[in-house]
């Protein structure tokens, strides 16, 4: 009788235990919402995590962020930058690897700060002895506001692009560059010797990096030989034909790519290749 009274109980709690509402998971936006950009940088890539928070009604710089101090650049975590490859900033050659971003923010001039320590919640554990390198930038005056903070990417050629940081009515900004041009002509080579060549992609590098541009027809000459035309190929022997000084050859070529472009019912080539040919009656 024991035995079942007690066997009774223990049911009678685990049932009582099944009917408990679980705990409730609390979910809240965060303040400053988080932000991850990877950036084709060259041959490479720059991979940038921060977080953006809001002016809210806030006098900003001068304000809540102090003219002359180490500021987090954000909130939360300070930026962290990824590089795959070498890259320069300022003059300063950065290898591979993860680094962290602070700033000294001033009327006239600004403190850019790499660090080896990236991950730093704020800017209360800085030591500048972990100063990868330092360098000033001078403000830029917004005319319209900047509600929530933003680090942006811009100006991106085949070697460089600029980093933006913007706030409130202030900007700054300053560029990375990449030195990969032996490494791509290296490839290129290589590339060269096997059995599917790029010739397009190679002479492409070099129409836009003004290398050797007689070699750049030449390849484009053997990718026109491809047994399907196709327009594209044809704008692009144009273009170079047209930078090599041969504006009758130039022309014929965007003619064809004309032609073959209004066959496929392809549009842009048929405007791309008017363009090369309208620059070829300039």
């Amino acid at each position: 009788m024991k035995k079942r009274l007690f066997t009774s109980a223990i049911l009678a709690v685990a049932v009582a235990i099944s009917w408990q509402p679980a705990k409730a998971q609390l979910k809240l936006p965060p303040a400053s919402s988080a932000q991850t950009i990877t950036q084709g940088l060259g041959i490479g890539t720059v991979t940038l995590t921060y977080s953006r928070p809001n002016m809210n009604g806030r006098k900003i710089f001068g304000g809540l962020e102090p003219y002359d101090t180490v500021w987090r650049t954000g909130a939360n975590n300070i930026p962290s930058l990824t590089f795959d490859s070498e890259v320069t900033i300022a003059g300063n050659k950065v290898a591979p690897g993860t680094y962290g971003l602070l700033t000294i923010p001033g009327t006239d001039e600004w403190t850019v700060i790499f660090t080896k320590n990236s991950q730093q919640w704020g800017a209360y554990s800085y030591k500048q002895e972990e100063d990868l390198f330092r360098f000033k930038v001078s403000p830029k005056q917004l005319d319209e506001s900047v509600e929530t903070f933003i680090m942006t990417f811009s100006d991106v050629t085949a070697q460089s692009t600029k980093l933006n940081i913007a706030w409130e009515n202030t900007q700054i900004g300053f560029d990375l560059t990449v030195d990969q041009d032996a490494e791509i002509m290296a490839s290129i080579d290589e590339a060269m010797k096997g059995e599917r060549k790029p010739y397009m992609q190679a002479a492409q590098y070099y129409y836009a990096n003004n290398k050797d541009i007689q070699k750049a027809l030449e390849w484009m000459n053997e990718a026109d030989k491809a047994p399907n035309p196709a327009p594209y190929i044809k704008y692009w022997k144009a273009r170079i034909q047209l930078k090599a000084g041969d504006k009758k050859g130039a022309a014929a070529t965007a003619t064809e790519g004309i032609a073959i472009a209004k066959q496929q019912n392809n549009p842009e080539y048929v405007r791309l290749n008017g363009q090369v040919l309208a620059e070829t009656q300039q």
